[in-house]
């Protein structure tokens, strides 16, 4: 395909998923790739992860629907990592995930040696930020490179006019911003003894500041952007959903969400607000521009913290970070995920009219009586009524208190299987 003299193709749209479930709706909801945590050797060590037998299930999900599976292994290893490693790379040969994310050669190595036939991608944390950098990994054997955060668009499209066509470019696309250079940051451990570059990261960026002059310990000066103090770490979040054209000209292969500790309502958002931006710019740009009220829209029901555009067109200044609190704007609660629907749940007692149920684990309470939104993967947001709730043993309530409790919940409009259920907060309050 071409436009304005330029030829691109259709890039990957990749999703963290932190369990089987948020896998599914990744993939339902509109990835062509998800990535995700093994039990050890990934970044994300807080994250639930998956047990070999819950790999396997997403692996075998995704590639029924036709996407793919990249698994983290991207820690910077010590020597006490290496036997481990070596038997968790055996696992994941039988399990065939389509590519491993690696940012140590130590690590490299040992994938090369035992799995040849994965796909190995080189994770932002080995500081991807030259053309010869993607180079020496190529020789090497590497399919695909993750920039460094810190690169320009002027910066890839060069680095894309001097690799081989062969050699995928990663980039960013969406989600939280480290503040240390492309993710390698000691303040965790500093502070904690929890090494950030190990998977521990306990997020020392995100918290409140004050100094302290030298000869007056004990004596906190706050640094005062308001009567609140200062988060002088605390970054904005990555947005470039405005931004399709230029990520596309840049000569970018796989377009990258963060978010591998994100809830399922917020992978759904993020998964179907892009893959329409990129669908639609695909099949013209007028239609693009004519839709992007609604990208932004839906993309403010996820979870973030203001929105910046990173490295992409300058070097970040002082806008780019917040000052005055570390907490996410989040419009909508997450209320479930259908697993399985039904005419009836089972007898309904007193004469009560039969419904529409579906069976849900619920995430936060809802009362019968609420208004909330059917979220499908089509785009549509569906309003429907809470007509009625049962519990799993048939136990007529009226609201869901206890997160993680299974319910048999009545709709006033249908709902399918994987479709999401959430209710803003404007009509909670």
């Amino acid at each position: 395909m071409k436009k304005d003299g330029f030829r691109m193709k259709k890039p990957e749209l990749l999703i963290p998923a932190s369990s089987l479930e948020v896998l599914k709706t990744a993939v339902l909801f509109g990835a062509d790739a998800v990535y995700i945590g093994g039990e050890a050797f990934g970044l994300r060590a807080k994250a639930k992860n998956f047990s070999p037998e819950e790999m396997k299930q997403g692996i075998e999900f995704a590639h029924q629907h036709g996407a793919k599976v990249h698994v983290t292994a991207n820690i910077l290893a010590h020597n006490d990592d290496l036997a481990g490693a070596e038997r968790y790379f055996r696992e994941l040969k039988e399990l065939k995930p389509d590519a491993l994310i690696i940012a140590d050669p130590g690590m490299f190595t040992l994938a090369r040696e035992i799995c040849p036939e994965i796909d190995i991608h080189i994770s932002t944390q080995a500081n991807n930020t030259n053309y010869l950098t993607y180079l020496f990994w190529h020789r090497l054997g590497a399919k695909r490179v993750v920039c460094a955060r810190e690169l320009s668009l002027r910066e890839i499209k060069e680095i894309r006019e001097r690799i081989p066509e062969d050699m995928e470019i990663e980039s960013f696309i969406h989600g939280a911003m480290c503040i240390s250079y492309s993710g390698r940051c000691l303040l965790s451990n500093y502070f904690t003894g929890r090494d950030a570059n190990h998977g521990a990261c306990t997020h020392p960026c995100r918290w409140k500041y004050a100094v302290m002059e030298e000869t007056r310990p004990g004596e906190y000066l706050p640094v005062y952007e308001n009567d609140r103090g200062t988060y002088i770490f605390n970054s904005r979040d990555l947005c470039m959903i405005e931004y399709i054209p230029e990520m596309m000209k840049a000569g970018i292969d796989s377009f990258k969400i963060e978010g591998r500790m994100k809830t399922a309502l917020y992978v759904a958002a993020v998964a179907r607000t892009y893959r329409k931006a990129i669908d639609d710019y695909l099949e013209s740009e007028e239609k693009y521009r004519a839709n992007m009220d609604w990208y932004r829209s839906e993309i403010s029901k996820c979870t973030y913290r203001r929105f910046t555009t990173g490295f992409y067109f300058h070097k970040p200044d002082e806008s780019a970070q917040i000052y005055d609190n570390n907490t996410y704007v989040n419009e909508y609660i997450y209320l479930g995920i259908v697993s399985q629907t039904a005419d009836h749940a089972m007898d309904l007692r007193q004469g009560e009219q039969q419904g529409l149920f579906v069976r849900i684990e619920q995430k936060n309470k809802f009362c019968v009586g609420d208004e909330i939104e059917i979220m499908k993967p089509d785009g549509r947001n569906i309003p429907v009524k809470v007509v009625s709730m049962l519990t799993e043993d048939g136990q007529r309530v009226e609201s869901a208190p206890h997160p993680g409790q299974v319910l048999w919940v009545c709709l006033s409009s249908p709902a399918e299987k994987y479709d999401l259920l959430r209710v803003s907060k404007q009509k909670e309050s």
